[in-house]
């Protein structure tokens, strides 16, 4: 690696971190202030706030920002160089404007492999400490699925529960039903079901009735207590938690997408987008640094002012794009996929023709 790589590539990662940590604290500052009212209220220990909710939050965060952040680095470092004639005297020693985008180009990538592995491996690990203190102290996140709740748990197989009972982990009327070339050929009814809290898919059924059904024959059983196995079937499904997905990994995530198809569950589209959001945003980290070294490299009236202006214009206008793609994907106006990549994919036009006009 070469001085002037070092020295970009220094400036490119300094500036970064300088502009995340400054980031972070301004964070701090405003979510204690909006949450310390329900800190106080439920006597949260401060070792927790400060360890489970603000040190588990910086992974989230510097992730959520991290491609806009990492432009603004690049137009604030490169620009400064510009108006000290520093990428005019680089290019005239005979370096183009190809190699001089290299470091860029090392740091991009690096922080694109730094972000994958936030988004789909470290952050939902920290998230399960985060949002249990999150549960417990600021907001309820787990909420009842309501009355009359039906489920598919298996091909030929469905679920029924009039009412689950949070608070002590049971359900009234529940029957389960399994067909055969579209006609009934099982059915288990009972008026409660308890669940097992150290087995997830084990179940003590009370009060059982279970009908077996092979063509006009019909056998009947009564069983006053059942404990059993129901592979596809676990507390959760019986209730609601905001944004799970936030504690998948990726592949966790795919998996419960493959498993919420199957069962035909409605919201299948949010999960969709939020698997495909993970790979577009660190995607959009190298096209926002070839944007942003193209765009600031040249010198203007108005100096690095106004490359800090335009560039930010520019970033928020790639959150709006992303939002409102992220709307469309979950609306089924398009497919979670393009949802996810379409602001990649304006923004990679944009900076051909950024690149295309670079000063050379």
């Amino acid at each position: 690696m070469k001085r002037l790589d070092r020295y970009i590539l220094f400036k490119f990662i300094g500036t970064f971190f300088f502009a995340v940590s400054m980031l972070m604290v301004i964070i701090i500052v405003f979510d204690l202030s909006e949450n310390i009212d329900a800190f106080l209220k439920h006597d949260a220990p401060w070792q927790r706030v400060v360890v489970d909710h603000y040190l588990t939050s910086i992974p989230y965060f510097t992730n959520q920002f991290i491609h806009l952040f990492v432009f603004i680095s690049v137009i604030f470092f490169t620009s400064k160089m510009a108006n000290h004639s520093e990428v005019v005297a680089v290019l005239s020693s005979g370096v183009s404007f190809w190699r001089f985008l290299c470091p860029y180009l090392m740091g991009a990538f690096m922080l694109t492999l730094m972000s994958l592995y936030l988004g789909n491996f470290l952050i939902p690990n920290m998230n399960e400490i985060r949002r249990k203190f999150k549960d417990e102290y600021i907001e309820h996140l787990t909420k009842s699925a309501g009355r009359n709740v039906h489920l598919q748990t298996d091909k030929d197989e469905f679920v029924y529960v009039e009412y689950y009972q949070l608070s002590r982990d049971l359900g009234y009327c529940f029957s389960v039903e399994r067909y055969k070339d579209n006609e009934l050929v099982y059915k288990m009814a009972s008026d409660v079901i308890y669940h097992d809290s150290i087995e997830p898919h084990k179940w003590r059924i009370d009060f059982v009735t279970e009908r077996t059904i092979d063509g006009d024959r019909e056998h009947i059983v009564n069983t006053r207590r059942l404990d059993t196995i129901i592979e596809q079937l676990s507390a959760s499904d019986f209730y609601n938690m905001k944004e799970d997905f936030e504690e998948m990994n990726f592949f966790e995530l795919r998996d419960h997408i493959q498993v919420m198809r199957q069962r035909g569950t409605e919201g299948i589209r949010l999960y969709e987008v939020e698997m495909h959001q993970r790979m577009a945003q660190p995607a959009a980290i190298l096209i926002l640094t070839l944007i942003g070294a193209a765009l600031s490299s040249r010198k203007i009236k108005g100096g690095m002012g106004m490359h800090l202006g335009f560039g930010i214009a520019v970033a928020f206008l790639y959150v709006l794009l992303g939002q409102i793609g992220r709307a469309f994907g979950i609306n089924g106006v398009m497919s979670p996929a393009l949802a996810a990549w379409i602001p990649n994919a304006i923004y990679a036009a944009l900076a051909v023709v950024l690149l295309a006009r670079a000063p050379k």
